[in-house]
């Protein structure tokens, strides 16, 4: 777990040790309401707040490093000016700490605080009428006016005697002398008094003590954070049983360590592995799932379980527990994490058939039903009976099998199919395993409906497939991102972008060509700060369907053991690797909310932007002390060369209208000298299919260093 730290130099310790809520009666548990008195005095009202998810019922999501962002409405009646600050601290923590707020226009208000530590954190906006402030800007009006300023200055001078009171030692002198100054104003200067009263001094003293006697308070809201792997991670999907460097033999754990040099080169983060238990022989699938099986079939990862134990075992062909155990230390040597599937149920010759039959739903004739998704029948699966009355025991033995894994070094999960199982559920599960254990992640495999998928982020997943896979054109791309990042989706929800799976080739792939892997790689390595490919498969674009219209793989890897010649001429495994070098190098890649989409005359043209602040880049060890800006424009016709201007929106990337920017080319390394909005891009897909355009500073007008014109390649 990250060490928790004291809050970054713009947040101060609060009074206090609980954001009270005056400004409305305290629910029951809080204990009871302040009395009426109390409540008419509070003059500020606090909405609208974000991040909050249902009204605070589950925390948003965050990652160690990050910077949190809190906005609100904060407002009162008539002219007074208000104070606003976020309150904070980590749920073990007792002591809250405050940050001032900004206004950002029309009443809404912004402050940021830093997170160090996993787990959850806890805050609260509070508002109170700034009174010296106040004063000050009306005192300021009057004499600007020409008009007597003697009565407000013994209004002032009761302001500054009661900040006094609150102050202590030097402050406390100093607001009790400028006190005496302000009653006895009539035998001073007016510049004297003037610079006493609008001089830094004094705002800064009143800033650090308020009078808060009748402040409003938000709802107590929570943010949950995670390791930074649950923001910016890039993942590789591997049958351990194809990793054989012999094609005659059945892969093994082993030969998966023996390819840790491979993803390494590819950049990889996370090493997925479909489950690595026993696999059951009745009703076992043959080759593209065929439901006969040959002697030597190898079945179905996913029906798990035989004599040889269920979702605690090993398959034997794969190797040991201490194999397991092996492969985790040598992948985490290198940087990589090693996740594992959680696939919640059960093949017919799993050992909980036999020991807890009432898990599992049954027939009126007494056998137990298999999985279906009509049309679709899995006969050698059983589902799981989450309604049995047995929930309890059930739900005990699958936290179990989490537990068992994160005991042998597994703390990142990819889960099948979670749409098919009880919400209440998934929420007890992984507020349970995090309670404990803050740095585990859940990747939810959920092809489902919207409202189900963020559902499912709500109650604790980490990560989620998302839509990316089949939104191709461009008003799809931008609409689908829009809603994925620039709305309150983005407080709960984080992405995962996978052009491809095991039970997705997509139609696009079967038919755009070779150079669509290389557009939907592009996309998805950029769009997203966390991407993942099933590999080798994508690498090498296989991309033949089992059938006209469909979208499995013929021989898929579900049902078959597959050779896979690494060192195929035609391997994106170099674009793989430089995409992921740029990706690490660049913190504006490794972060969702700052995507901006800007203009293209031609729809064939995405183009769009991350940023990073300067102080943001420098945390994360950019060297130099400017902001990271990317510019990506990809041509999404994976055959024909695309041509266009396109119209970037300057102020989005600060640029200063009127000066020459350097754009160098990160996949090509040429420079190009761009001045103005629009700019002339031609890409051919055939050659590269995108820019990945790093912004550089303003430069002195001279020709482009690529072609000699503005923004031409």
């Amino acid at each position: 777990m990250a060490k928790r730290s004291a809050a970054g130099p713009r947040s101060q310790e609060a009074e206090g040790r609980e954001p009270a809520d005056h400004s409305r009666p305290a629910p029951a548990s809080q204990g009871p309401s302040p009395p009426p008195t109390s409540r008419g005095k509070v003059r500020p009202v606090i909405e609208a707040v974000r991040p909050q998810v249902d009204g605070g019922r589950y925390p948003a999501k965050a990652a160690v490093g990050d910077e949190v962002t809190v906005e609100a409405d904060a407002f009162a009646d008539g002219h007074d000016l208000l104070v606003c600050e976020v309150r904070h601290r980590h749920a073990s923590d007792n002591r809250w700490l405050a940050v001032p707020m900004v206004p950002i226009g029309n009443d809404r208000w912004r402050g940021v605080f830093p997170v160090s530590d996993l787990g959850r954190h806890r805050f609260a906006v509070h508002a109170w009428i700034d009174r010296i402030g106040t004063w000050r800007r009306d005192l300021r009006a009057r004499i600007d006016a020409g008009q007597d300023a003697s009565a407000d200055l013994l209004v002032g001078a009761a302001l500054v005697e009661r900040a006094a009171r609150r102050a202590q030692g030097a402050d406390k002198r100093s607001l009790t002398a400028l006190a005496g100054r302000l009653r006895d104003a009539e035998h001073s200067p007016a510049a004297a008094v003037a610079e006493l009263v609008f001089g830094d001094d004094l705002a800064e003293q009143a800033r650090r003590y308020p009078d808060r006697t009748a402040a409003a308070a938000s709802p107590e809201l929570s943010v949950f954070v995670d390791p930074e792997r649950a923001r910016f991670s890039t993942w590789y999907e591997l049958f351990p049983r194809s990793a054989s460097p012999n094609p005659t033999r059945h892969g093994m754990l082993a030969d998966v360590e023996g390819r840790l040099p491979y993803l390494t080169r590819l950049g990889i983060d996370v090493l997925y592995l479909p489950p690595i238990h026993p696999i059951g022989a009745t009703s076992r699938k043959g080759d593209d799932g065929s439901p006969v099986a040959r002697p030597g079939d190898p079945g179905s990862p996913w029906a798990i379980g035989s004599a040889d134990g269920g979702h605690t075992s090993v398959h034997p062909q794969l190797g040991s527990i201490d194999d397991v155990d092996h492969l985790v230390g040598a992948a985490a040597s290198v940087g990589i994490d090693v996740a594992l599937d959680l696939a919640f149920q059960c093949s017919p010759d799993h050992p909980w058939v036999g020991e807890h039959p009432e898990w599992f739903r049954h027939r009126p004739d007494g056998s137990i039903r298999y999985a279906e998704n009509p049309p679709k029948r899995y006969e050698d699966i059983f589902p799981l009976d989450f309604e049995t009355e047995d929930w309890r025991q059930l739900w005990d033995a699958l936290k179990e099998v989490v537990e068992f894994w994160i005991s042998h070094g597994i703390t990142v999960f990819r889960v099948d199919n979670p749409h098919t199982k009880p919400l209440p559920f998934w929420e007890w599960l992984i507020s349970s395993v995090k309670r404990v254990h803050p740095e585990t992640i859940f990747l939810a495999e959920a092809f489902t409906r919207p409202k189900v998928m963020y559902r499912l982020a709500k109650v604790g997943f980490t990560q989620s497939y998302t839509y990316f896979t089949w939104r191709q054109t461009r008003w799809e791309l931008e609409s689908y991102l829009t809603e994925l990042t620039a709305t309150e989706v983005a407080d709960f929800f984080r992405p995962n972008f996978w052009p491809n799976t095991p039970d997705i080739l997509t139609d696009q792939l079967q038919h755009g060509g070779p150079s669509i892997f290389s557009v939907r790689l592009v996309l998805a390595a950029t769009l997203a700060a966390s991407y993942g490919i099933y590999g080798p498969a994508f690498e090498l674009q296989e991309r033949i369907p089992r059938q006209p219209g469909s979208e499995e793989y013929r021989h898929s890897e579900k049902y078959a053991i597959r050779h896979w010649d690494l060192d195929r001429p035609n391997s994106l495994a170099d674009l793989v690797s430089r995409l992921n070098r740029i990706r690490r190098g660049h913190p504006a890649l490794q972060f969702n909310d700052s995507l901006r989409f800007h203009g293209s005359e031609n729809e064939q043209l995405l183009v769009y932007s991350k940023s990073r602040p300067a102080h943001a880049t420098a945390a994360h060890g950019l060297p130099g002390t400017d902001a990271d800006t990317v510019v990506m424009v990809v041509n999404l016709d994976p055959t024909h060369r695309q041509s266009g201007w396109i119209d970037l929106d300057l102020d989005a990337l600060g640029v200063e209208v009127g000066r020459p920017f350097d754009m160098h080319d990160l996949l090509t390394d040429a420079h190009y000298q761009w001045e103005g909005a629009r700019n002339f891009v031609i890409l051919d897909p055939k050659v590269v299919p995108a820019h990945i355009l790093h912004l550089g500073r303003p430069t002195a007008t001279a020709p482009n260093r690529a072609t000699g014109t503005r923004g031409v390649r």
